[in-house]
């Protein structure tokens, strides 16, 4: 998460939609932040609603958030690959030996187990009633609307690198799982298809 006070606008990092490259190209006109653990970097909206904005809101404007959102199956595909690196494997959240549908149909159980424990892009930028509550909303896909809104919101030129890229790897699905995840996930399907590139 990257808090930019001048101006009144909050970057919260999803998990897997390039936030440690936009943190590396935007850290050093922030005026908090937080990288680490994890759990904290990747503040969800709510949880900036209820505990963070409070404090920084006090006596000021509102602050804006703004986050990125990846296509759902190709976001499943990133923590798949990514939770497949060596240094992880044999523990208990590695996908290592394991194909994609296993992997898919491990985060689409309840609950899920540890290695497709991942949450869900929809709930990260939502409130308790489902309703999203990020005000920008930008495609990864699309990753130069969401530049050109930082650069103008901010007033400085960006240069993002790729970092954190996982090595490719066969991401197809049987079709009777591809229309599971599509009913299963529609909330996540749903959110990313909106997203008019515009915002």
């Amino acid at each position: 998460m990257l808090l930019f006070w001048n101006a009144k606008l909050v970057l919260l990092a999803v998990p897997k939609t390039a936030t440690t490259a936009l943190e590396a190209a935007l850290l050093p006109y922030a005026d908090a932040a937080i990288l680490n653990p994890p759990e904290k970097k990747h503040l969800t909206a709510r949880r900036w609603r209820n505990h963070l904005a409070p404090f920084f809101e006090t006596k000021s404007a509102p602050m804006q958030t703004m986050a990125i959102i990846r296509e759902p199956r190709d976001w499943l595909g990133s923590w798949y690959r990514y939770r497949a690196r060596p240094e992880i494997m044999n523990s208990p959240s590695s996908t290592a030996g394991m194909d994609f549908a296993s992997f898919v149909e491990a985060w689409l159980s309840d609950p899920p187990p540890e290695f497709a424990r991942v949450g869900r892009q929809s709930r990260f930028v939502a409130n308790a009633a489902g309703k999203v509550i990020v005000d920008h909303l930008f495609r990864y896909e699309d990753m130069a609307a969401a530049i050109t809104f930082l650069q103008a919101r901010l007033g400085v030129a960006l240069a993002l690198d790729h970092k954190n890229a996982s090595p490719q790897v066969d991401l197809s699905l049987p079709p009777d799982l591809e229309a599971r995840l599509q009913r299963e996930a529609a909330a996540d399907f749903a959110l990313w298809a909106r997203l008019d590139h515009a915002r």
